[in-house]
């Protein structure tokens, strides 16, 4: 080649009249592509669990993902996972990650949420506050196989109904309704508009309730949290002092950092709010500049995250006009040692842009920053009318009907980043792949009450610390 000439186009221009499309293959060509996946990675591959012989200890790999946490607060991030093998479940997103990279997968990848269990999706306000249900945890999202959410998700319907004490037939009906409404749904949205799919949203709890009482149930809830609103949560979680309003402290669950003692805290904690600011896009800048900071404290929140650094920011634009922002530690994925270091820098970043790419609609508030100390953060507001299932309170076809419910719930979000016609053409229309991820499901309970068992014996033991008054 003649120096400076151009290299040959690798994509043809295209004809005279218009784009080309005859290279694009049609949705059927593209069923077949996840058809064929079948001869290397059969559909049945997926049943079953058998612990890899040199499986690592559990509790290795949970006293590793509390390393750099608070340690004040890990004795109570095991204290609550030791209540039960499903709170155990909810934060061991870790130990089962280093499991599901020993599963068998097809190589379609898509963002995946990461740490995809029932109590991780539930009903909340988008910015036309309008009530929506979706995925709403994405401390871990990352892209990697999208087998490993659909076998988390059916794992935890298994485990809650055992904790409900259900029968195992209903346990594991409702684990393979979750597939089973993943798999149908994958389908339908192979058939739509790319657009279509994008905008596609899911019936929230309230509206999807078929049990007349679990939708009144439900329906008191959305009154409570409609209540709940930014001045509400002033009148509860703050005082006066001095005429100043402080966040009133609550220990251990809500505290203020011995740091704020020192001179630089609160220069530091600007600076940090400043670059978060920077984060958001410049109409949302104009409606964050109208409120002025006042005061920051920890709050300890949920099972996995205890320990993480999870702060609580008021700011208020007027008298009686506050906001309340949640800023909470990004580390890194515990998706990332089996599918890939992620591609930015900033973990806070990593979440909000996974959050973006997944949710039907994002907190306005939505953003990333990084301390003075290099830790990595992201930001939304505290409660936007949050609507969170309550397992305790269901009835074995309830469960059932929330499989439905989640598994549609997750081929919306998978919809938006993976090849929709290749994920449902390898799936296929039978119950072939629903019963397979279903035993998987049940095998993993198994393991889970094995590895929580592990756990008790080991806070018997004295090998970790553990605090349950809390």
């Amino acid at each position: 080649m003649r120096k400076g000439a151009s290299r040959r186009r690798t994509v043809p221009p295209p004809k005279r009249g218009g784009a080309r499309t005859d290279t694009l293959p049609t949705i059927a060509e593209r069923r077949a592509a996840g058809k064929a996946l079948r001869n290397t990675v059969g559909r049945t591959s997926h049943a079953g669990w058998e612990p890899p012989r040199r499986r690592r200890d559990p509790i290795d790999v949970l006293i590793e993902s509390s390393q750099g946490r608070l340690p004040n607060l890990v004795p109570i991030r095991y204290g609550r996972m030791l209540q039960s093998p499903f709170t155990f479940f909810r934060g061991a997103a870790a130990i089962m990650a280093r499991d599901l990279a020993q599963t068998p997968v097809t190589g379609l990848r898509v963002q995946a949420c990461g740490d995809c269990h029932l109590l991780n999706l539930g009903g909340f306000a988008t910015p036309e506050r309008q009530q929506v249900f979706d995925i709403n945890d994405f401390d871990e999202t990352l892209p990697a196989p999208w087998e490993w959410d659909l076998k988390r998700l059916a794992a935890s319907f298994v485990i809650a109904g055992r904790s409900n004490r259900f029968a195992q037939r209903d346990c594991r009906a409702a684990a393979a309704e979750s597939v089973r409404a993943y798999r149908t749904h994958m389908s339908e949205y192979a058939e739509m508009d790319t657009l279509d799919a994008w905008y596609a949203r899911v019936e929230g709890l309230v509206d999807d309730a078929e049990d007349p009482e679990m939708r009144r149930f439900y329906q008191r809830m959305l009154r409570k949290e409609e209540h709940r609103d930014a001045a509400s949560e002033f009148a509860k979680l703050t005082h006066d002092d001095k005429g100043v309003p402080r966040i009133t402290d609550d220990p251990p669950l809500i505290f203020h950092p011995e740091q704020e003692q020192h001179p630089e805290f609160w220069s530091n904690v600007r600076r940090t709010l400043q670059r978060y600011r920077d984060t958001l896009p410049d109409d949302k800048r104009v409606l964050f500049d109208r409120y002025r900071f006042f005061d920051i404290a920890i709050k300890v929140v949920g099972v996995g995250s205890v320990g993480t650094i999870c702060g609580v920011a008021l700011f208020l634009a007027r008298q009686g006009d506050p906001l309340f922002l949640q800023i909470k530690e990004a580390r890194r994925s515990v998706l990332e040692p089996f599918a890939g270091k992620s591609v930015y820098a900033n973990h806070g970043e990593r979440v909000v842009v996974g959050q973006r790419v997944m949710q039907t609609a994002s907190d306005i508030f939505l953003g990333w920053t990084v301390g003075d100390a290099g830790r990595h953060f992201y930001v939304r507001q505290l409660r936007d009318l949050k609507l969170k299932p309550v397992i305790e309170v269901m009835r074995p076809e309830n469960l059932i009907r929330f499989g439905t419910v989640c598994g549609w719930a997750l081929a919306r979000a998978h919809a938006r980043s993976g090849d929709t016609a290749v994920l449902s053409g390898y799936m296929g229309k039978s119950a072939i792949f629903d019963n397979a991820v279903a035993d998987f499901a049940e095998a993993y309970a198994d393991q889970n009450e094995r590895d929580h068992a592990a756990m008790v014996a080991a806070a018997r033991a004295g090998r970790i610390e553990v605090r349950t008054d809390v």
